[in-house]
């Protein structure tokens, strides 16, 4: 075997187990392997877990948070305020900090990166080939893919459809959409119908930001029932992914149950962005202002597969950041109250299982023989307590190989008479 992981704990009730790898895959999860790795880890009791996956990130937008502060905090004033700094856009720097949150990224134990660059005439095509470059950079420390993503619309902005087409042609991975950014709610059904069409026509996965409101009294921010119909007739259950969704919040438990149930039988997953959408969600609430999200606890108990993601990275949409899953996860969990011990499992699904879902990868990805050795170990010894303690990723894996090895030393100096410099 090429590695040998032991004794680590993969579930709190049963004995801890070795891991054996070959051929970057999971070749055995045994109490005792009795063969030799070439390479060895002992987890002392530590736990495993799949590797997170971030199904939605913006990475040639990230870090712009010091150079042209907001003032005021909204949606509106992030897109105005993004696009300037989008139309000064130099390759050079923004390769940089799109690394300098892969790297996060990978410290945190994220094996998978959704990438959503923005595709219009303001920044061209920076976004994309940026991302390509570093797709091919990453490709030993994580997978990423690439969307192509039209922020600012696609019927109100002429030349999109050929930068969408050109995207494509360049390697991009999934067609994008920004519905709710058109002029009415023609053009955003519009907007809709030219992603499946170019989708259909590539064979390609959708992933839409749409929804981003806190209510549904524009039509433009209420198109997830047109998505999941459209998602039906076309075929494309399960290739559907819906970041945002937040204007879904605003419905009444009866209203919301027709659309969840449409939604789980379009086998569309919804991608809940809490950091982003409760930073800008509720802000003209007078009194006892919105949470901003996604009815997430509704959704899951409807049967949808409902994953998480960090979206921004300190810029005007979210001023903070770290792309860390298990930060986002544990936010998620006090916002939507899943503080039982089968809730804080669910949320944990929700940024490793259900998110390789949400990015097509389920067939490849979890902790079981023969799948790919994507994994991570916990500086925690219960697994439940992984999203309480939010412990440090002792070991990284991609495909079987340790990309990251974190070792963390704490001492509280309580009159242990030493001088420490």
């Amino acid at each position: 075997m090429d590695m040998v992981i032991r004794r680590v704990r993969i579930e709190d009730e049963s004995p801890l187990v070795d891991i054996g790898i070959a051929n970057g895959r999971i070749v055995a999860i045994e109490e005792a392997i009795d063969k030799v790795g070439e390479q060895e880890i002992d987890a002392e009791g530590r736990v495993a877990l799949p590797g997170f996956i971030e199904p939605h990130l913006h990475l040639e937008k990230a870090f712009l948070h010091r150079r042209l502060p907001p003032r005021f905090g909204t949606l509106d004033e992030a897109i105005r305020v993004t696009g300037i700094l989008k139309s000064k856009q130099e390759r050079d720097d923004v390769l940089d900090r799109s690394r300098q949150v892969l790297d996060m990224a990978v410290r945190n134990g994220t094996v998978v990166v959704r990438a959503h660059p923005d595709v219009d005439p303001i920044q061209g095509l920076i976004g994309v080939e940026t991302a390509l470059e570093l797709k091919d950079e990453y490709r030993d420390l994580l997978d990423l893919q690439v969307v192509a993503f039209p922020q600012e619309g696609w019927l109100k902005t002429s030349g999109v459809q050929e930068l969408m087409e050109e995207a494509l042609a360049m390697g991009a991975d999934v067609v994008g959409g920004c519905p709710y950014n058109e002029l009415n709610w023609s053009d955003t059904c519009g907007h809709i119908d030219r992603v499946f069409d170019l989708a259909l026509a590539r064979n390609l996965p959708v992933d839409m930001h749409v929804d981003f409101a806190d209510d549904t009294s524009d039509r433009r921010f209420a198109a997830t029932e047109y998505i999941a119909r459209k998602t039906i007739e076309t075929g494309y259950r399960g290739r559907v992914a819906l970041g945002h969704v937040t204007s879904l919040g605003a419905l009444t438990t009866e209203a919301l149950k027709p659309i969840a149930e449409l939604l789980q039988e379009a086998d569309i997953h919804i991608v809940t962005l809490p950091a982003t959408d409760v930073y800008l969600g509720g802000r003209r609430d007078d009194g006892n202002p919105r949470r901003g999200l996604t009815p997430v606890r509704a959704l899951h108990a409807a049967g949808v597969n409902v994953a998480y993601s960090s979206n921004n990275i300190r810029n005007a949409f979210t001023p903070f950041g770290r792309a860390d899953p298990l930060q986002i996860g544990n936010l998620l969990a006090h916002l939507i109250q899943f503080g039982t011990p089968e809730h804080q499992a669910e949320v944990l699904k929700m940024g490793t299982s259900n998110a390789a879902r949400a990015v097509g990868l389920q067939d490849e990805y979890g902790l079981a023989v023969g799948k790919q050795a994507d994994l991570m170990i916990l500086d925690t010894l219960t697994v439940a307590d992984a999203l309480l303690d939010l412990p440090p990723r002792s070991w990284v894996l991609k495909r079987g190989r340790i990309t990251v090895v974190t070792r963390v030393e704490s001492r509280i100096c309580r009159g242990c008479g030493h001088s420490h410099a």
